[in-house]
C-alpha cells in the first residue's frame, strides 16, 4: 500500500507541485473577489436581483476563458501552438473568439437573468439595467482576462509547463478579481445614472444589441474557419451554462438576508465557486488532453487513469477547501465583517466543498467522454458545462451546509 501511496505521488509530482501553486494563487485571488462582494452588500439592497447575475457573470469569464486555456494547452501538448499574433494564427483567432463571446455572453445573461427573476417572483431591476451591467462589466473584465491569458500562454509556451495544471486556476481567479470590481463599477454607474439620466443607460443597452448583432453576423459570415467553429460549438452550451449559473444566483439570492446578516459568508461565496471551478478546470482540461493523445479510453465507467485523476482532485479539494474556510473567515476579521465562529466557517467549506468535488468527478468525466464520442472538441464544451454544473451544486451545497449548521 505504501509502495503504491509512493508511486502516485511520484508520478503525479509535477501535478501537485504546478497544482498546489496555481491553487494558492487562485484562492488568495479569489479573497479579493470575496471581499469586494463584502463591500457590495449596500449595492445588493440598492440594485434588487443583481445577485442574481452575479454568479453567471463570474462563471462565463471561468467559461470562455478558462476554455481559451484549455484550447491553447491542447495545441502545446500535439505541436500545432506558435506563439504569433499574425491573422489566422491560433492564438489570434482564440483571442477574437474569446471576446466575440465575452459580448454575445454578457448581452444573453442580462436578458436571461432578467426573465429568470421575473418567472421566480423575485423583485429586480430593469432588464435595460442587467443588459448595461453585465455586458459594460463583461467586456472590461474580458479585456483583461484576454491580456493575462496571452502571458500565461507565454510563460507556459517559453518554459514548457503543462497549461493544463496551471490556466484554469490562475484565470479563474484572475476572472474573480476583475469580474466582480467591473461589475460593481457598471453597478454604481447605474445608481449614478438612476438620479435623473435613465434615458443613458437605455441608449448605451441599445448599443449593445445593435453591436453584438453586427459582429455576430460579421463573424460568422467573414471570420476564420477556426472563429467560426468555436462560436458554433461554444454558443449553445453557454446559453445552458448561464442558466445553470442563473439558478447558483437564484440560490444565493433567496438566502441573501442571512448573507448580509454574516457578511463573511458573502466572502466566502467567491473563493468557494470559484475554487471548485478552478479543480474542475484542472480535472476536465486532464481529461481533454488525456483523451485527444489516447491515453485515457472513453468508456462507460471510468478506468484506473481516471479514477487517479479523481483522487488528485479530492487531495486538491481537502487542502483548498480548509484553506478557504480559514482564510475567508481571516479576511472578515480584518474587515471588520460579522462572522460565524472560525470552526463553522471551516465545517461549512469543506463539508460543501466535498459534496461538490464528488459531483464534480462524476459530471466532469462523463460530459468529457460523451463529447468526445460526439466528435465534439472537449476544450469547447467540458470546462464551461463542468463549471456551471458545478456552480448551481456548489451553491446549493453551500446554502444547504448552512441552514444545516443554522448560520
Amino acid at each position: 500500500m505504501r509502495l503504491r501511496m509512493r508511486s502516485f505521488f511520484s508520478r503525479n509530482r509535477s501535478v501537485f507541485s504546478l497544482g498546489m501553486i496555481a491553487l494558492m494563487i487562485s484562492s488568495l485571488g479569489d479573497l479579493l473577489a470575496g471581499a469586494t462582494l463584502g463591500f457590495m452588500t449596500n449595492t445588493l439592497t440598492l440594485l434588487p436581483g443583481l445577485m442574481v447575475l452575479i454568479p453567471p457573470a463570474i462563471g462565463m469569464r471561468g467559461n470562455i476563458f478558462g476554455a481559451l486555456g484549455s484550447r491553447l494547452g491542447t495545441a502545446m501538448h500535439i505541436g500545432t501552438f506558435e506563439f504569433s499574433f499574425r491573422r489566422g494564427s491560433i492564438l489570434r483567432q482564440n483571442m477574437e473568439t474569446s471576446l466575440l463571446l465575452t459580448l454575445i455572453v454578457s448581452f444573453l445573461m442580462g436578458v436571461l437573468a432578467k426573465i429568470m427573476a421575473e418567472a421566480f417572483g423575485i423583485s429586480s431591476i430593469s432588464v435595460q439595467e442587467f443588459v448595461f451591467i453585465s455586458v459594460l462589466g463583461g467586456v472590461l473584465a474580458g479585456l483583461v482576462l484576454i491580456f493575462i491569458n496571452v502571458i500565461v500562454a507565454w510563460a507556459g509556451f517559453k518554459r514548457n509547463w503543462d497549461l493544463d495544471n496551471i490556466s484554469a486556476p490562475i484565470i479563474t481567479a484572475a476572472g474573480d478579481i476583475v469580474t466582480l470590481p467591473m461589475l460593481f463599477l457598471a453597478a454604481i454607474i447605474v445608481l449614478r445614472l438612476e438620479e435623473g439620466f435613465l434615458y443613458v443607460i437605455d441608449l448605451v443597452s441599445l448599443f449593445f444589441v445593435i453591436l453584438t448583432i453586427v459582429l455576430t453576423i460579421q463573424a460568422m459570415r467573414k471570420g476564420q474557419q477556426e472563429v467560426q467553429r468555436i462560436v458554433r460549438h461554444s454558443l449553445p452550451v453557454l446559453t445552458l451554462c448561464i442558466l445553470l449559473d442563473i439558478i447558483a444566483g437564484l440560490t444565493i439570492e433567496h438566502q441573501l438576508e442571512s448573507l448580509v446578516a454574516f457578511p463573511a459568508l458573502l466572502v466566502l461565496i467567491p473563493p468557494f465557486l470559484e475554487d471548485a471551478n478552478a479543480l474542475g478546470g484542472i480535472l476536465t482540461s486532464r481529461f481533454s488532453t488525456l483523451l485527444h493523445m489516447g491515453i485515457l479510453e472513453p468508456k462507460r465507467t471510468p478506468d484506473h487513469v481516471a479514477i487517479e485523476n479523481f483522487a488528485i482532485i479530492y487531495i486538491f479539494a481537502i487542502w483548498v477547501f480548509s484553506l478557504v474556510g480559514v482564510s475567508s473567515y481571516i479576511v472578515a476579521w480584518l474587515m471588520g465583517l460579522s462572522s460565524p465562529p472560525l470552526m463553522d466557517m471551516l465545517a461549512l467549506s469543506l463539508l460543501a466543498g466535498l459534496v461538490t468535488i464528488t459531483f464534480l468527478n462524476i459530471i466532469a468525466y462523463y460530459v468529457s467522454v460523451v463529447t468526445y464520442r460526439l466528435n465534439l472538441d472537449p476544450d469547447d464544451h467540458s470546462i464551461p458545462l463542468t463549471s456551471s454544473a458545478i456552480d448551481s451544486i456548489g451553491a446549493l451545497a453551500l446554502m444547504g451546509v448552512v441552514v444545516a449548521l443554522g448560520l
